[in-house]
């Protein structure tokens, strides 16, 4: 799923507009950012943390020579997934009910029944049905043992 399916879908689940449901999703990943760049944990019950790790410098070893260097202190990103996340992915858990159904304008609402009534009022007949010639039932000798 890309950014501009999961704002498809968050509109549609949320009924909220296309603009709208961008805006959401947007600011939502804004702040998250602003925050982590800042140094914050910003964690997300049931869903993930994200967090600025620093990470100190340490001796290592090169695996294609085995001689030991000196790594550097450095800062990563760290994204944990959550227990409610980890449930649901791995099917311990349901998954949410999405509402998958675009909200009808009321308008449309309105024209819908008198649609349904003029569909009641067509009836199509069903073609006759064909004779199936019956067939001439097995033969019991074939099935005798011979002796």
């Amino acid at each position: 799923m890309k950014k501009r399916d999961l704002i498809q879908a968050v509109a549609l689940h949320t009924g909220l507009s296309p603009k709208d449901a961008a805006k959401a999703v947007e600011g939502t990943i804004d702040v998250i950012l602003a925050n982590v760049a800042k140094g914050e944990v910003v964690n997300l019950s049931g869903f993930a943390k994200f967090a600025k790790i620093k990470r100190k410098a340490r001796m290592g070893r090169n695996p294609a020579t085995g001689a030991t260097i000196k790594i550097p202190a450095k800062t990563v990103a760290k994204i944990t997934a959550l227990k409610g996340f980890k449930d649901v992915a791995l099917g311990a858990a349901p998954a949410p009910k999405l509402n998958t159904k675009p909200a009808a304008p009321v308008a449309k609402k309105a024209a819908k029944p008198a649609a349904k009534k003029a569909a009641k009022k067509v009836v199509k007949k069903a073609a006759p049905k064909k004779k199936v010639a019956k067939k001439a039932p097995a033969r019991k000798a074939a099935a005798k043992k011979r002796r």
